[in-house]
């Protein structure tokens, strides 16, 4: 993720959180989030994305539940520790954060 345009890491709500343009949530790790005791990443989904994965795969993806102030909403929860099969499809997730990216990315100038 480090090499898109913009993107930079740094904690955040005691996470370690990818940002674009050092402003917009991209991408967070959770590792035992609030106790869950599992291990996740949280990402913006385009509308609709959220709901079908979930809905195909509830195993695998959840609704990360929404702050007060509405952070999160919309955004798709990926589990990474699977017991079933020990291993996660990274080509997979790879184009789910792609597609992360391209919901918050601004859009660069023709000749940016």
């Amino acid at each position: 993720m480090l090499a898109w345009p913009g993107v930079s890491e740094r904690p955040s709500h005691g996470a370690p959180c990818f940002f674009v343009n050092g402003t917009r949530a991209l991408c967070y790790f959770h590792d035992d989030h609030r106790g869950d005791g599992r291990t996740s990443l949280w990402c913006p989904a385009h509308p609709g994305v959220r709901e079908e994965l979930v809905g195909a795969d509830p195993h695998r993806f959840f609704a990360p539940v929404a702050s007060a102030s509405g952070a999160f909403r919309g955004w798709l929860g990926i589990f990474l520790d699977l017991p079933e099969t020990g291993e996660e499809d990274w080509h997979e997730i790879s184009g789910i954060l792609s597609e992360a990216y391209s919901s918050i990315a601004p859009l660069r100038s023709p000749g940016g």
